[in-house]
């Protein structure tokens, strides 16, 4: 009998030719959606138009439900065969990933360049946002309601914007500074444009045209040829600076994933594909995804944890589905996962890691049974019953799984959703793929780990 607890690598759990077929599969249509949903709005019209397809819809009468919410935020449920009040099984995951906003009043010119101001999102580290090709992403609302949704720098032969670096030859005061002071926020200007606008003629030009930012001019410009717009409509507009290119293959064979954004869309993406994968059964209980945003800055606003979006949709599925239990009982008989990522032990920084309470990349998804800082200040410490239970279900099913802490005590710190959904009795841990280089333009996954997550993802959502 093995009495030591032993992680297991998933590459050699899923060894067979079947299995790595299966990997493979899942890692080409991850590509394909982490390269093309770079923001909340574009991953939320992924998810309602898979889910649509899969005959969810907006009837509230109907067994399988979904309720988007400002294009960032969306439940979905599927009734399951027990009555919703011995509760449901849940997953939350965020649809926010830190990157840049453009400013509301972002042109500007300086120094023969035209560009953009932006204000950073989340938790970056500044440095890695410079000499880099971005893209910018978003949509325009004019004053007529009007919507412009816009995809620049993505496309083969498309330009990119990129935000220039500091030569080494001229950055001696910069490189004796602390990290955190030497890149300054107020200094990541998006280069747009470098062309000046052309006047109709020479003899036509008027004095006071000597004295206009005629780059800035000829941004608008183009701005209005192109697309109608005007400077004053950049106020009504949510644009966002986003790594350029599509996700990636990484290493030489090609176990790992890279791209930007996986922190939290890998989660998304999984929760998704386990909930469509397991359409052909009647599930026990009833199941539910909840996508969110706003995570990544404290889940403040209408689309975030912290609003009452989630518990709106839970009234209405039981005045449609079962008006006779109490909101009470499904909230504290349900189970939830709060599907977030975990950081792997960074290889080149292993000492930031307690060794016995870190996990590895390719060892399976990680358990993290509290979040929070120093002593465990706004964390959910989930119950010992469910992480009992849950460990069960995944051993029962084959699964490999790990646990872990963020980081060694003292040294660092983070929070997730799970604390908003906890106050209402449910039991909820947190749970998902390790990532290297989170919050970084390019994350990294092992496939291998996707594969295990998404099954133990359908494993909870079909567990009785």
């Amino acid at each position: 009998m093995q009495f030591e607890f032993t992680p297991r690598n998933c590459w050699e759990v899923y060894n067979s030719a079947k299995d790595k077929r299966k990997i493979e599969d899942l890692a080409a249509r991850y590509l394909n959606f982490l390269s093309r949903c770079k923001t909340e709005r574009e991953t939320t019209d992924y998810v309602c138009q898979i889910l649509r397809q899969a005959g969810f819809g907006e009837d509230p009468k109907g067994s399988k439900i979904l309720r988007p919410l400002q294009g960032k935020a969306v439940f979905a449920a599927r009734r399951g065969r027990k009555n919703p009040g011995q509760g449901a099984h849940l997953i939350f995951a965020h649809t926010d990933t830190p990157r840049l906003d453009l400013k509301q009043r972002p042109l500007q010119e300086q120094s023969s360049v035209g560009q953009a101001k932006t204000h950073y999102y989340g938790g970056i580290r500044k440095y890695q946002w410079f000499a880099r090709p971005l893209a910018l992403h978003g949509v325009i609302v004019k004053e007529n309601g009007e919507s412009l949704t816009l995809a620049l720098g993505e496309k083969p032969g498309e330009p990119v914007f990129t935000i220039a670096d500091l030569l080494p030859h001229l950055a001696a005061k910069q490189m004796d500074q602390p990290l955190r002071a030497a890149f300054e926020a107020e200094k990541m200007n998006l280069v747009l444009g470098h062309r000046p606008l052309e006047a109709p003629s020479r003899q036509r030009r008027k004095k006071e045209d000597e004295s206009k930012d005629k780059i800035k001019a000829g941004l608008l410009n183009l701005l209005h040829e192109r697309y109608g717009l005007v400077e004053e409509d950049l106020y009504s507009a949510e644009l966002q600076a986003v790594p350029a290119g599509p996700a990636l293959e990484v290493g030489l064979d090609s176990s790992l994933i890279g791209g930007f954004g996986q922190d939290d869309r890998v989660n998304v993406f999984l929760a998704l594909e386990a909930l469509t994968q397991s359409l052909a059964q009647e599930p026990p209980h009833t199941q539910i995804l909840v996508f969110l945003d706003k995570e990544e800055i404290g889940s403040e606003g209408s689309t975030g944890a912290k609003s009452r979006f989630f518990e709106y949709c839970m009234q209405e599925l039981l005045r449609h589905w079962s008006p006779e239990t109490p909101l009470a009982d499904l909230m504290l008989n349900s189970r939830g996962l709060s599907a977030d990522v975990h950081p792997a032990s960074d290889p080149d920084w292993p000492d930031l890691h307690e060794k016995l309470n870190a996990a590895l990349l390719g060892y399976g998804p990680c358990f993290c049974k509290f979040t929070g800082s120093r002593g465990k200040y706004e964390a959910n410490d989930a119950h010992a019953e469910y992480v009992a239970w849950l460990r069960g279900l995944l051993n029962k099913a084959g699964i490999p799984w790990q646990m872990a802490e963020l980081g060694k005590v003292d040294q660092g710190g983070g929070g997730t959703v799970a604390m908003h959904f906890a106050k209402y009795g449910m039991n909820i841990i947190d749970f998902g793929p390790t990532v290297l280089s989170m919050h970084s333009p390019f994350e990294l996954t092992s496939k291998a780990d996707l594969y295990a997550t998404c099954l133990a993802f359908k494993t909870f959502l079909n567990a009785g």
